[in-house]
């Protein structure tokens, strides 16, 4: 039998010791819970920003070019700008090529252009334009002529860098088979800046503001960066009897590209870019 002092003090020893147990307990319970929810919202927040930020530019850009096929969304909306019919040497998408590439604007900003050429010259255009990139030379833009309803005057007012497009009737033109445009193997560039005189009204196209072949921002001059990267690929500038700045193809009347060591002379019809 266990004395009744000894049961009180035992029981007294029992309280004393759950009374410190109890908030000892609770305080370790709060810790551990503090501790998860600080890494938790941590975690959440890291999450976050990483899904929310924006991906780092690289220190050196680059031209990053890459030339694919024309998918079907892109070929109808070229048809329905009337760029391919009657007559025009493009029937298919097969027969051309969607050269997709950044190019340093005017505004110092680098942007993504595109530009729509036949099969045979898209490596070719690819590899111009990288160079044209490095070399930090400024284009305006550079969208795909069925952005503008396949409408040429349209395009150069807008100084736009283009390539393929079977040209309206109205519009200046050789005749289908024969251009270098309707055949996806001529760029014109910068057309404000290098414009074409237009033996109809004697005048410059798009305007005559630059037509003076001088140094100057986004202009081709003989012998300089474009002319240059151009040539060693084996393009020709200006293959028209009237000056046309903006101009390379790959030859006239229209012919496949023969590669870098081509050796094409100039020499085409008047009013036939």
């Amino acid at each position: 039998m266990t004395h009744p002092n000894r049961r009180l003090s035992v029981n007294r020893r029992m309280l004393v010791n759950r009374r410190l147990l109890v908030p000892a307990l609770m305080a370790s319970f709060l810790a551990t819970a503090c501790t998860t929810s600080a890494d938790s919202g941590s975690s959440a927040a890291s999450t976050s920003q990483q899904a929310s930020a924006s991906p780092t530019p690289s220190p050196t850009p680059s031209a990053n070019a890459a030339v694919r096929a024309v998918p079907a969304a892109q070929w109808q909306r070229i048809q329905d700008a009337g760029m391919v019919g009657k007559g025009c040497p493009i029937t298919s998408p097969d027969q051309l090529r969607r050269v997709e590439i950044n190019h340093h604007g005017f505004d110092g900003k680098i942007r993504r252009g595109v530009l729509v050429v036949n099969a045979d010259t898209a490596d070719s255009v690819a590899r111009v334009f990288t160079r044209l990139f490095d070399a930090e030379f400024p284009i305006r833009r550079m969208k795909p002529l069925e952005e503008y309803g396949g409408d040429n005057t349209a395009s150069l007012a807008a100084d736009n860098t283009a390539a393929f497009n079977c040209r309206r009737p109205d519009q200046i033109n050789a005749p289908a088979l024969e251009s270098p445009h309707a055949n996806g193997r001529a760029v014109d560039i910068n057309p404000l800046e290098n414009p074409w005189k237009d033996l109809r009204c004697k005048c410059w196209k798009p305007r005559a503001e630059y037509n003076a072949r001088t140094e100057g921002k986004g202009k081709i001059l003989e012998g300089g960066t474009v002319w240059r990267v151009f040539v060693d690929e084996g393009w020709i500038w200006q293959d028209i009897d009237v000056p046309d700045y903006m101009h390379f193809d790959t030859g006239y009347p229209s012919k496949p590209y023969a590669g870098p060591d081509a050796s094409a002379s100039p020499g085409g019809d008047a009013g036939a870019p």
